[in-house]
């Protein structure tokens, strides 16, 4: 029996980012631990492939003894006297070796089994990851639009200011105050769906949907991206897998042609005769014990080289799915590099944005102090800046679940 072990390093990978920032962080390593203890989808395949190995008990075993008795009606006379009733055991034994090719064809099966569970347990992980992260970045957003808002606020005691000794019209309190109508109307959404990722998050780790999940307050961009090694693409467990079935195909034909072959049987026939009256020798009423020796041999039987050329097909099938899986992994792959370098220019980006709008901010603020100030720009900055804020979020999370693909793919 075999037991199931996630690499503590694949765990670590996948958390070591956010450790570097945020001791609260270590919440995400916690979450997937109880993930993989948890998850009903674990505990599937992980009863699939308990099921599968005892399979090996099923299989050890030789045909049932054969046990006969037959009363004669009319007893045949013999020399030695009358036959009164027969009995008879008969036992029929497969090829040698047989019963251990079996054993490990069925082993061989439950080998693959045992990687779907090391593939459920990856795909787990890098979910929660992914829905954790999710949560950071909306939890990020909403922080962004409450200081916004706040933004607005004090731009809008402004306003009032301007409106009172003339210099601004009413209308720019207005469109102000509308403007916080939409932040807020955004941050409200926001909150709905941080309920709707709480409650995936909750599902992947099987626990009540209200079970409150709390998040790293930063996650910031790293220095530099980790290493990755992408030859470990070829040892990926999708791709083990289809080994681990073709390996099971070739016992499988191990077994076939051990089949094919003769079986040997080893009975004994007892028969009970009477002794013969009025009559005395040496073997009058001897019972009659007769061993007996049995060959089955399939000679008018073709199932067994059916059975070879579909084994043959099934292998040439499975070699051609690995191949399939693997182009789709490496493209995968290569798409997930493309994006995280991609995350990683957009969020150098809006940080150069988010400079030049705060200079801009920083002009208006100076325009009001000599007298003169444009709501209509204040607006439009404000929404720019806003914009960026945002953005840099989404690059910073596409970020970290782009890592989460990658160590996904190449992580042993």
């Amino acid at each position: 029996m075999k037991y199931i072990k996630i690499n503590k390093k694949t765990v670590f990978v996948l958390c070591a980012l956010c450790f570097v920032f945020s001791a609260q962080s270590q919440e995400l390593e916690t979450l997937i631990d109880v993930a993989l203890n948890n998850n009903p989808d674990i505990q599937k395949f992980e009863l699939q492939y308990k099921r599968a190995s005892e399979k090996v008990n099923e299989v050890n075993t030789i045909p049932n003894t054969e046990f006969g008795v037959g009363y004669f009606v009319s007893e045949p006379e013999t020399r030695t006297g009358a036959q009164r009733f027969k009995v008879s055991a008969k036992q029929m034994l497969p090829w040698f070796g047989t019963i251990t090719s079996r054993e490990n064809y069925i082993s061989s099966f439950a080998d693959a089994k045992y990687e779907d569970i090391v593939i459920a347990k990856r795909r787990l992980m890098a979910s929660v990851s992914q829905s954790y992260y999710n949560l950071y970045a909306n939890k990020a957003k909403q922080k962004v639009l409450t200081e916004n808002i706040k933004l607005l606020e004090a731009y809008e005691t402004l306003a009032l200011t301007s409106v009172e000794v003339g210099k601004a019209s009413a209308v720019d309190v207005l469109r102000l105050q509308m403007r916080q109508n939409e932040m807020q109307q955004l941050k409200d959404v926001l909150s709905q769906q941080f309920l709707a990722e709480q409650t995936n998050l909750n599902n992947l780790l099987n626990r009540e949907n209200d079970v409150v999940v709390t998040v790293v307050d930063n996650l910031m961009m790293p220095s530099e991206d980790f290493e990755i090694t992408t030859e470990n693409l070829a040892l990926h467990p999708e791709l083990l897998k289809y080994d681990k079935l073709f390996q099971s195909i070739e016992q499988s034909e191990l077994l076939n042609q051990k089949e094919s072959s003769p079986m040997i049987g080893f009975g004994l026939d007892y028969i009970n005769v009477s002794e013969r009256p009025d009559m005395n020798f040496s073997d009058n009423g001897k019972d009659i014990v007769m061993p007996m020796v049995s060959l089955s041999i399939p000679i008018f039987n073709k199932k067994y080289e059916s059975q070879t050329k579909q084994n043959e097909l099934q292998q040439e099938e499975i070699t051609a799915q690995k191949q399939e899986r693997l182009n789709t992994l490496e493209t995968l792959l290569s798409k997930a590099i493309n994006e995280r370098i991609s995350a990683r220019i957009s969020y150098e980006t809006q940080i150069k944005n988010l400079k030049q709008a705060k200079d801009a901010e920083d002009i208006l603020i100076k325009s009001y102090e000599t007298g003169t100030i444009d709501f209509n720009d204040v607006l439009d900055i404000q929404e720019l800046q806003l914009k960026f804020q945002m953005n840099q979020i989404e690059s910073v999370k596409n970020y970290y679940v782009q890592s989460t693909i990658i160590n996904y793919l190449t992580q042993q």
